[in-house]
């Protein structure tokens, strides 16, 4: 208990949007009242006022020529922020969808996805993973439930073209190729016992869905080309990628 006691005085230092945003305007360069007052659109007074109550909780300091700069203390706290504002804000979502069946290292890591963005349209979705594959040009890997039939030719464009081509998934959900006359695929497939994601990611762009509380995947999805977000589903891939057992394509 020692170790968290004080820890509401932590969320009441930071339960003001005009000192989160000084926080974040410090972490980008140092800065004096009056210019924080003018970026932030304060009076001086009040931003003297939020300046004095960060100093006090070791967030900010200020500095012998005026300014005001940000802690590491105060680095490390707007950090951990990022994934706390990120389920904040899709909250709905979280509600409704099993975070819990992914590896605790990439729970703590959410907030890497806070530059991609949700959407939970069905068709927009499934026609977004398709681009994604026909745009590939190194990498084109997958990781779902089932292979839907709609994305089976944008499956087949990357292979055709010598991108390196992933996919895994339960042993049932395993794709058929085309066999080109005189080419070799680059095709690695493994299968998974579990499937608790669906993932879609290439050199470029990367899309997530989670699994609901129910366990369906309705294919509400996370999407985006922001680095970040596209390491951490490349990340998330590869871990369940070292779990899979290797199987050979199958070519019709």
């Amino acid at each position: 208990m020692e170790k968290t006691q004080g820890i509401e005085k932590l969320f009441f230092d930071l339960a003001s949007e005009s000192r989160i945003d000084i926080i974040r305007e410090l972490k980008e360069q140092n800065l004096k009242n009056n210019e924080l007052a003018g970026k932030l659109d304060l009076t001086a007074t009040e931003a003297f006022r939020q300046l004095q109550h960060l100093t006090e909780a070791l967030i900010v300091k200020r500095l012998p020529d005026g300014t005001y700069t940000i802690t590491n203390y105060g680095k490390l706290t707007l950090q951990l922020l990022q994934s706390v504002e990120f389920t904040f804000s899709h909250k709905e979502y979280f509600v409704n969808h099993d975070v819990w069946r992914l590896p605790y290292q990439f729970v703590n890591r959410l907030g890497e996805l806070s530059r991609s963005t949700l959407c939970l349209d069905t068709i927009e979705n499934i026609n977004r993973a398709g681009h994604l594959f026909s745009e590939a040009e190194k990498y084109a890997w997958a990781m779902g439930e089932k292979v839907l039939e709609s994305l089976g030719p944008a499956m087949a464009k990357p292979v055709s073209k010598g991108v390196k081509f992933r996919f895994m998934g339960y042993d049932s959900s395993l794709p058929n190729f085309n066999q080109v006359p005189g080419q070799t695929p680059q095709i690695e497939l493994r299968i998974l016992t579990d499937v608790p994601t669906i993932i879609v990611y290439t050199e470029k762009e990367a899309c997530i869905c989670l699994p609901s509380t129910e366990g369906r995947m309705d294919y509400a999805a996370f999407y985006g080309k922001d680095q970040m977000f596209v390491n951490w589903a490349r990340d998330l891939f590869l871990h369940y990628w070292e779990l899979g057992k290797p199987s050979k394509p199958t070519y019709v």
